[in-house]
């Protein structure tokens, strides 16, 4: 293939992973020049005593520390606000979030509050942030977001039901500490979701317009561990091997849709969890096999590499019918996991997709996506979805 246009890419964060890598937290700390923390969490993860690992490491290397745990399945933007108030008033400067997206996304945010002024609505869109913010240190307990190194924070405007998306280089964590045994108790439904938000992440990029070839090749990667490994994670929870890929699969999707965006999956599933509290991954796995359908035109070279990366037989099909195996792979692959819902069992109605449709229209991941779409061709993406 020809590539003929100028790229870029760029990953300001550092990444250290491997099991038990969580026990040199205080040491990064240090690194960073940080004398005093706050460890942004939530109340799930503390619930399962994963805050505590973090605060016993940074009491015995008698590191000072404050906890804002103020975090909802969907964070809001007070909630960024409310953070960065707490950690000035500690004279808290390094911030590590521990925990999936949401509270990845709102320590990132509070981070780069604490070296900006305003309100974190004056960053809504891509590069509006001024300069660097206080230290970020980002620990994952999920396999799905990517959130320990991507540009974004996707936060929640809860009384206009909207959410609002942060992108810069400033808003990535200087650190991604990515710790796979974090991420054995995750239940097999969380599981699931996570690892097709990870999965949706590498495809959308690998067969968008926007792609390049270092993101193509991560893209690959992550596909290829994800088919080998997901349902595994999801089976044997407690297999370190399966953890291991599924947290590194998340992470090199990452580093693939960083620069490039994504796709209709993801421009949908915004409005959509908005709307109708969707978790994010759930959404994203109920959307890609549909997408993937209306897409194929737009790039089927590609959509028969991920057929064979699927292990689908197409080498002797016709070029038209082994791109089409790759829907065939994905969809497999979603129910194998347990994820069986449809829009309609959350609650998505006719009715409401003039609205989603509009709204999904104005993300950035429309231009790039491998096929132009109209608002009816959404709102008949979401359709098929609902049955």
């Amino acid at each position: 293939m020809l590539w003929n246009r100028i790229f870029r890419y760029e990953l300001p964060t550092a990444i250290e992973f491997g099991n038990g890598s969580v026990k040199e937290l205080a040491a990064h700390v240090r690194k960073l020049n940080g004398n005093k923390v706050l460890l942004v969490s939530d109340p799930g993860v503390q619930k399962a005593g994963m805050t505590e690992r973090l605060t016993a490491v940074l009491t015995k290397e008698e590191i000072p520390y404050a906890i804002f745990n103020e975090i909802e399945p969907d964070p809001d933007i007070d909630g960024v606000m409310r953070g960065k108030e707490l950690a000035a008033s500690e004279g808290c400067d390094c911030v590590v979030g521990i925990g999936g997206g949401s509270a990845l996304d709102t320590a990132k945010a509070i981070g780069l509050m604490l070296g900006n002024g305003g309100h974190i609505r004056d960053y809504v869109g891509i590069n509006k942030v001024p300069k660097k913010g206080t230290p970020v240190i980002a620990v994952p307990t999920t396999a799905g977001t990517g959130s320990e190194l991507t540009i974004w924070s996707v936060l929640s405007d809860k009384p206009a039901k909207v959410k609002l998306s942060v992108g810069s280089a400033y808003n990535c964590p200087d650190l991604a500490l990515c710790d796979p045994e974090l991420t054995v108790s995750l239940p097999p439904h969380i599981t699931a979701a996570t690892g097709m938000d990870a999965l949706t992440h590498a495809l959308e990029s690998f067969v968008n317009k926007a792609t390049q070839p270092i993101s193509e090749g991560l893209s690959v990667q992550s596909m290829k561990m994800i088919a080998h490994s997901l349902r595994t994670a999801v089976a044997q929870g407690e297999n370190l091997y399966a953890r291991y890929d599924m947290l590194m699969a998340s992470l090199i999707a990452a580093m693939a849709f960083n620069p490039t965006r994504l796709g209709l999956s993801h421009a949908l599933a915004i409005p959509l969890g908005a709307h109708f509290k969707i978790p994010h991954g759930t959404v994203n796995a109920i959307l890609l096999p549909e997408v993937m359908h209306y897409n194929l035109m737009g790039n089927p070279d590609k959509f028969k590499t991920i057929a064979q990366i699927f292990g689908m037989p197409v080498d002797h099909l016709p070029p038209w019918e082994a791109a089409e195996q790759s829907v065939v792979a994905v969809r497999k692959l979603k129910r194998d996991v347990g994820i069986h819902q449809t829009l309609s069992d959350f609650g998505v109605t006719e009715d409401a997709l003039d609205k989603i449709a509009e709204e999904a229209m104005t993300s950035g991941n429309i231009p790039v996506n491998p096929r132009k779409p109209t608002l009816e061709d959404l709102k008949q993406i979401c359709r098929e979805a609902m049955k």
